[in-house]
């Protein structure tokens, strides 16, 4: 009977020591951004305003971390209301057939302390591409308010509107084929 007690014993730790944990991106302290240049001589910024984030993990370190990313194309907001409709049209987002950009990651490396590479596939416009990520793991806390285990991340990275036949009538010159993203994200313990 002692041999069976110590069995269920180390099983239930074990699944305790080694069980994930589901991360959410708390939406009042995140932001999707991203930026193009226009005519080689300013850079234009917008965000998405709804979109999801999870992450699972079982490091601390979020060193094993799995994150899923989901974005209504449609939130867009680049503060220019003629633009936005531009940009959800046809000629670039075409939201209304393509209504989603996902990112699910496939692998993560560390490149240093607190930093990493998060690779996975980004579909956008109706296209799926391997891309790569940078990521860096700011710390968790308990806040102070909420009480809640909370951890921050900044996600940053250049991707190719050309990659995703975003806006193929508008050359580089006008509108520059790179796009930077950033994420500023705080997420809270499921």
């Amino acid at each position: 009977m002692k041999k069976i007690t110590t069995i269920l014993a180390t099983l239930f730790f074990s699944t305790f020591l080694f069980a994930q944990t589901t991360w959410k991106a708390d939406p009042m302290h995140s932001k999707l951004s991203f930026s193009t240049v226009h005519h080689g001589i300013s850079d234009i910024a917008g965000l998405f305003k709804t979109f999801e984030i999870t992450a699972t993990t079982k490091e601390t370190d979020f060193s094993d971390a799995a994150f899923e990313l989901s974005t209504e194309v449609a939130s867009l907001d680049t503060e220019v209301e003629m633009r936005d409709k531009h940009l959800r049209s046809a000629e670039f987002f075409e939201v209304e057939k393509y209504p989603k950009m996902t990112f699910k990651s496939t692998s993560i490396e560390k490149t240093g302390k607190d930093k990493y590479k998060l690779m996975g596939n980004l579909t956008l416009h109706g296209i799926t591409k391997p891309v790569t990520i940078n990521m860096w793991y700011r710390g968790t806390i308990e806040n102070p308010q909420s009480k809640a285990i909370t951890a921050g991340f900044q996600f940053s990275g250049t991707l190719k509107r050309s990659d995703f036949d975003i806006g193929p009538k508008f050359p580089p010159s006008m509108i520059s084929d790179e796009v930077k993203i950033k994420v500023n994200s705080e997420f809270i313990k499921q």
